[in-house]
């Protein structure tokens, strides 16, 4: 089973967004977020900008996995950004990145958490999917992409 498949809708999936760098980046997250699932504002940038002061969650090759427990949240809360333009994001390679995996999650989902980021882990270090993904020009095709890995050929 592909959690992130499973957790990632079509409606959280955001292609060619222009922001200018992290801060302005997390602002658009959480007035996304706030938008589908009623989360304040600002603790989703609150507690994403706290999880960022902790290390970068920049992977490198251009992808970033943003993440943070939200306080009352009742389940994992994944969506995908595609920047319109990569911004800095201290990434270890020291790329900026364009692709943004964003995991929120309710504070007693440890596990969980830490299988959903290791599974984009996977996915973000494997070249294929990312030129794949690259392709993709609708959120369904990137929907399906994210739904069907491995087993595209």
């Amino acid at each position: 089973m592909n959690t992130i498949a499973d957790l990632l809708h079509t409606e959280d999936i955001v292609l060619n967004l222009a922001v200018a760098g992290k801060g302005e980046l997390f602002d658009e997250i959480a007035r996304h977020m706030e938008g589908r699932y009623g989360m304040p504002q600002a603790w989703v940038v609150l507690s994403l900008s706290r999880r960022e002061e902790v290390g970068s969650t920049g992977l490198g090759e251009g992808v970033a996995i943003p993440h943070a427990r939200i306080k009352d949240l009742d389940r994992i809360q994944v969506a995908y950004f595609r920047l319109a333009a990569p911004i800095p994001f201290a990434s270890p390679d020291g790329l900026p990145v364009s692709d943004i995996l964003v995991l929120l999650v309710p504070k007693q989902a440890t596990e969980e958490h830490l299988s959903i980021l290791a599974e984009a882990t996977r996915l973000f270090s494997e070249p294929r999917f990312r030129l794949q993904l690259h392709g993709c020009e609708q959120a369904s095709a990137v929907r399906q992409l994210f739904a069907s890995w491995p087993c595209q050929v």
